[in-house]
């Protein structure tokens, strides 16, 4: 017989709004931009408004407890302001009256420039067509292109390359002939193109070197016999090994130096690589009064970022049809813009609030711009600060940038962990290493200093940690070891 049992208790469920909205918080300024412009083109009940910001309402910091986001007003223009359009057209005002200086910088539509991008594969089959070989050599060369890696290696070898082409295309190929077009290969531009490895490409660029007059022969064997030593900088074994004078081995790491490491340097396309620049999220500015108070404002930059507004003009028209379908695709969209417009409001409320709290709790760092007065912060801290959840705290952080006058920074490292020193102050970590930084850029290259040394010396400073700590803060700040450090 079965047994049924009654029992009560509390379960945790998050709604798919909820995780919408926690995603939607974790957008960078970017991304929002992109987000909007796709929402404008899939929803026709939004469309954008003219975004005035209210110039008495102001992020002071001193009244950051106060003002909890900044106003802004939706300013639509009236039907009728320009129902005479012949007479508008024909405004007795001259063109360069009203077209220079007359509006913002913000009003103006960003357009990305136009870049014709070149791949390497292409520019060296391009290469191949002005060769003297025949359609089957050409063939064979274009499969031996598409072999090499992102960087330009040849990683396979010649007969690999003849038993795949022969079974690829049902043709007998020859290994001696794929190693002839192997050679040709390597003549091309740019110079160490289908090498195996490092040591070979650095030794076909010598050798060019070595054909254009230029005296590379001590170069040439120290990358031919002695490439380990100098991989770890073992320059004593060297110039013993070579019977050569530290000068000589001066001249010639100054020529290997200068080669390349990678026969394509840019991974996988010859063209101008087009970096993406930091948008920063805030934008962090400074005032002082007539008593010589100073002021942190804090804003969103949200310049780039086009304010919405439902259409109610178009949803009236299509809600006056009866169609069951119309008027149940209309809902859903308006309620999908409905939730957009809330949801951007929420977050620019939600990110103002996190940033007031963080320059509140640094605001000695602010103020200074010193890395020294950084504290140490952890994401419980602003958490319990504003009363919101550690992973809200994280994704407000995450990605996120503030433009100061010191430069823009990144909000996640802005919380480091606090270490204490032997007065009994807790200090972060940043601090720590930017005196390992400080450190290593003062030693003796010809003998750097270990980690035990660096170690001894942070001691000295009052900073006690162990070598372990100084060297994952080193390699945190990728900062080779000592070994690799040294120079002639």
């Amino acid at each position: 017989m079965m047994n049924l049992s009654q029992s009560q208790r509390q379960t945790f469920k998050i709604t798919p709004l909820q995780i919408q909205m926690l995603n939607f918080l974790q957008l960078s300024t970017v991304e929002l931009e992109e987000r909007i412009k796709n929402e404008l083109e899939e929803n026709p009940l939004l469309e954008e408004g003219i975004v005035a910001k209210d110039e008495t309402a102001e992020n002071d910091f001193d009244e950051v407890e106060a003002n909890e986001g900044e106003d802004y007003t939706t300013v639509t223009t009236p039907d009728n302001d320009y129902s005479d359009w012949d007479e508008y057209a024909h405004d007795d005002s001259s063109d360069y009256k009203t077209n220079i200086n007359n509006h913002s910088a913000d009003d103006d539509l960003y357009s990305a420039p136009i870049i014709q991008e070149s791949d390497w594969r292409t520019d060296l089959k391009a290469q191949v067509h002005y060769l003297p070989l025949n359609e089957r050599q050409m063939m064979l060369m274009d499969y031996i292109i598409d072999s090499l890696n992102d960087n330009g290696f040849l990683t396979t070898t010649a007969d690999v390359i003849a038993d795949d082409v022969s079974f690829t295309n049902n043709v007998f190929v020859d290994i001696e002939e794929v190693e002839h077009l192997l050679k040709v290969l390597r003549m091309m531009e740019p110079a160490g193109i289908g090498a195996a490895d490092l040591q070979e490409c650095l030794m076909m660029q010598l050798q060019r070197k070595k054909e254009q007059g230029t005296d590379v022969e001590l170069a040439i064997d120290i990358v031919a016999y002695n490439i380990e030593e100098l991989a770890v900088r073992n320059y004593e074994k060297i110039m013993r090994l070579r019977n050569i004078t530290s000068d000589e081995l001066k001249n010639a790491i100054s020529q290997i130096t200068a080669l390349n490491a990678k026969p394509i340097m840019d991974g996988g396309t010859s063209s101008i690589a087009v970096k993406d620049n930091i948008i920063p999220d805030y934008v962090i500015t400074y005032e002082t009064n007539l008593s010589g108070d100073m002021s942190i404002d804090i804003a969103l930059n949200n310049g780039r970022t086009p304010s919405l507004k439902i259409n109610k003009d178009f949803a009236e028209t299509i809600n006056s049809t009866k169609n069951k379908a119309v008027n149940q695709y209309i809902n859903t969209k308006m309620s999908a813009a409905n939730w957009l417009i809330e949801a951007i409001q929420q977050r620019e409320t939600t990110m103002l609030k996190n940033m007031k709290a963080i320059v509140l709790f640094q605001r000695e760092f602010f103020t200074t711009g010193d890395i020294r007065n950084l504290k140490p912060m952890i994401l419980k801290d602003i958490a319990d600060q504003i009363s919101m959840d550690i992973s809200t705290i994280s994704r407000v952080t995450s990605g996120k940038y503030a433009q100061t006058p010191f430069g823009t920074i990144n909000l996640k490292d802005l919380f480091t962990e606090g270490i204490k020193v032997d007065s009994g102050e807790e200090v972060s970590n940043r601090e720590i290493q930017q005196a390992i930084a400080n450190l290593v850029s003062q030693e003796n290259k010809l003998n750097p200093l270990n980690d035990f040394q660096l170690m001894d010396l942070l001691a000295k400073k009052g900073y006690n940690i162990a070598r372990r700590t100084v060297a994952k803060y080193r390699e945190n700040m990728s900062i080779p070891s000592a070994q690799m450090r040294r120079v002639l």
